[in-house]
């Protein structure tokens, strides 16, 4: 059975559902939790100069954003009594995070949230689970 689980957070309610459905499983077959969050990098452009955020101070809003939701996991594994292993990445494209992550720890299964977006609206603003489904070779468990 799994035990390794991955469990990328973004800090938003429905990732909740997600924590919650991964600590559960990772109770039941005893496995050892992975927390993931992602850093956007700094947005440079031609313009960076007038971005009304200095890149230092952007780049550290985002490790203290990255570090409180691996933190809230942390302590939500350590409530549950799981084993739990928590890294910040800065990535352009999350999914991309997420897969890599999983394959570098050897996880064996991913657990991620999905707003359930369909038609235009799905399509327009993308999915990270649509495309960490699409793209990886671990089973992916998606919570809504």
């Amino acid at each position: 059975m799994f035990k390794r689980i991955l469990v990328p957070t973004d800090g938003s309610d429905i990732t909740q559902k997600a924590i919650a459905t991964a600590l559960g499983l990772g109770q039941a077959v005893g496995a050892r939790i992975y927390g993931l969050s992602v850093k956007e990098p700094f947005p440079y452009s031609a313009i960076s100069e007038m971005q009304p955020t200095p890149p230092q101070e952007f780049l550290d809003a985002q490790d203290r954003i990255a570090a409180a939701r691996i933190l809230q996991l942390q302590q939500a594994c350590a409530a549950a009594g799981l084993v739990f292993e928590g890294h910040t990445v800065e990535a352009l494209h999350p999914w991309e995070a997420v897969i890599e992550y999983a394959q570098g720890q050897s996880c064996d299964l991913i657990v991620m949230a999905s707003h359930g977006r369909r038609g235009v609206t799905a399509l327009l603003l993308g999915s990270e689970t649509q495309k960490v489904l699409t793209h990886t070779k671990v089973p992916v468990l998606v919570v809504r």
